[in-house]
């Protein structure tokens, strides 16, 4: 690593991943040395050579332990997050890894231990965090504008349902969607979730219910602070992507509402128009995806904590856990009842 450069490796050349390097690609202190992915080829080998990009490979290994990379990206499937981050941490690389870590907290809590035993840094991709509105949110409550936090409210709808094939290895709306809110839900209110209790339905589309999975649920929350959080998830609004939060206070009160393609408002005697909030996800949180990048890298650079750890990724995965286990035994969930356990599981060990 140059004394102002971050040298990097990204495994996984899907989606996400692309939209990383995009954005590395942008940053003064970084430079991409490769990019690996199953089924690299021509075509990525192409969009690679476009943009200076020199090592691409199938072989994830030869990437993590290439001696130009300080640093790797990992956004591939979420079954490999858990060697491939063991692997890096061996191997004293830096990691930035997508949600989820795993689709097993026995496994999550290993990977975090391989990082924090190696020394390096571990940064998860929750990253409604770096949200300028849910960031200022965060700010009023730190700041104590609300005076202390009773109400922690989160809306989060997307404006289509997945494809099965997607829905099928999702591990569910708990840990596919609302983990975000979860990871939020603690952000926002600054204490852990303590208990849930989960109610769900399909109302969107049975092929939910062919995969045990539901459409449409609603998880209460009670924190250690004594304050109470509600969070409301659906596949399907039809008016857009839905992305609100509220923390209410004993001050006062704390919001962000919608982002917007822009703020006209059109009134006629016919009503009130104006545009629907923006499409989804790359849209809504396209700086979000830029700066939580930016930060991992400052982070590397200045050798600060980064700002979503691993233990972020095992709490947001052990509310996730104990949010199924709720809507399966129609009960209220202490977060201590769950302590090693897998998405498929019906039960959690009892500690």
């Amino acid at each position: 690593m140059g004394k102002d450069k971050v040298r990097v490796g990204i495994i996984g050349a899907g989606r996400i991943g692309k939209i990383h390097a995009d954005n590395l690609l942008c940053n003064p202190h970084v430079q991409i040395v490769g990019i690996s992915d199953l089924f690299a080829g021509p075509e990525l080998e192409a969009w690679a050579s476009m943009r200076g990009i020199s090592v691409v490979t199938t072989n994830s290994t030869e990437l993590i332990e290439h001696p130009d990379v300080d640093a790797v990206l990992i956004c591939s499937s979420t079954d490999t997050h858990v060697p491939l981050i063991e692997l890096a941490a061996q191997a004293g690389k830096h990691i930035f890894c997508e949600k989820p870590v795993s689709m097993d907290l026995h496994q999550t809590e290993a990977a975090v231990a391989a990082v924090q035993q190696a020394g390096v840094k571990l940064q998860i991709g929750f990253n409604r965090r770096f949200d300028h509105n849910f960031r200022q949110v965060r700010a009023h409550v730190q700041d104590g504008s609300i005076g202390e936090p009773h109400i922690i409210k989160i809306t989060s709808r997307d404006p289509s349902p997945p494809p099965a094939e997607y829905i099928r290895v999702s591990g569910g709306i708990f840990m596919d969607m609302m983990i975000h809110d979860f990871d939020m839900a603690r952000y926002l209110s600054g204490s852990e979730v303590e208990e849930v209790y989960a109610q769900g339905n399909v109302l969107v589309d049975p092929v939910f219910a062919e995969y045990g999975d539901v459409d449409t649920a609603i998880v209460t929350m009670n924190f250690a602070n004594g304050a109470i959080g509600v969070i409301d998830n659906s596949r399907r609004a039809v008016y857009g992507y839905d992305q609100r939060v509220e923390v209410f206070g004993s001050m006062g009160s704390t919001a962000a509402a919608n982002d917007h393609p822009n703020t006209v408002e059109l009134s006629t005697a016919t009503g009130l128009l104006r545009d629907k909030p923006l499409h989804f996800f790359l849209e809504r949180y396209n700086e979000a995806y830029v700066q939580e990048t930016a930060l991992f890298i400052e982070a590397i650079l200045k050798d600060t904590p980064v700002i979503v750890d691993g233990h972020d990724a095992v709490q947001a995965e052990r509310i996730a856990y104990a949010a199924r286990m709720s809507l399966q035994q129609g009960r209220p969930i202490k977060l201590r009842e769950v302590t090693s356990v897998s998405v498929d599981s019906q039960t959690a060990v009892q500690s």
